[in-house]
């Protein structure tokens, strides 16, 4: 089953009781892209029909650029891919990707914290932040502690959104990233990463 279907993000958030603001993240923490992932998504760019559905725009895009920043992090994060999450009957779902932190028994175990949530759509950024809001929800109940940061990305590929919750505050972030600036991107990624990390030492 998948998440319950809202037609916007102020639905998510009136529905559980989230509020609602706007701010601009910095990017403190750049990191070089490696020419071999630069090479490979600028092939992907020219010649793959990438953006025909959400499962290739996941395959050809997302996932090589989140597991490349994410070789950096991974004794401190675990990066899991399209496994389900449940809480009740309305917060269950398959998102895209999730960002967990590593398990001291292991890169088999799924566990909290729950630290940042990916959701791919194709050109449908209303609809994506219905559902990324909604994972998010999902894992801060999951987490059991509502100060612990979560993260939302969704991309349709080409474009990068941004936001966070915390506590009963949702943020969206003004930036916007774009995959023909690849450094950018990378930079603003490797931040997220190291400002969990940083979350995790406190939470």
């Amino acid at each position: 089953m998948a998440f319950k279907q809202y037609s916007n993000l102020a639905e998510v958030l009136l529905a559980n009781n989230v509020s609602y603001q706007k701010s601009v993240f910095t990017s403190t923490y750049p990191l070089a892209v490696p020419p071999s992932l630069q090479e490979d998504i600028t092939f992907t760019l020219y010649e793959v029909a990438y953006n025909v559905s959400e499962a290739a725009i996941c395959e050809n895009l997302i996932y090589p650029i989140l597991k490349s920043v994410w070789r950096n992090y991974t004794n401190e994060f675990s990066l899991w891919s399209h496994y389900s999450l449940k809480v009740n009957d309305e917060l269950l779902g398959i998102p895209d990707y999730i960002f967990s932190k590593r398990s001291d028994k292991g890169q088999i175990f799924f566990e909290s914290p729950f630290v940042a949530v990916v959701e791919a759509k194709k050109d449908n950024f209303t609809e994506g932040w219905s559902q990324c809001a909604l994972e998010m929800i999902t894992l801060q109940k999951l987490n059991q502690n509502p100060a612990q940061e979560i993260y939302g990305i969704v991309s349709n590929g080409d474009v990068w959104e941004f936001a966070n919750l915390q506590k009963d505050v949702f943020t969206t972030y003004l930036n916007k990233c774009q995959i023909t600036d690849l450094t950018d991107l990378y930079g603003f990624l490797n931040t997220i990463l190291q400002h969990i990390k940083q979350q995790l030492l406190t939470y």
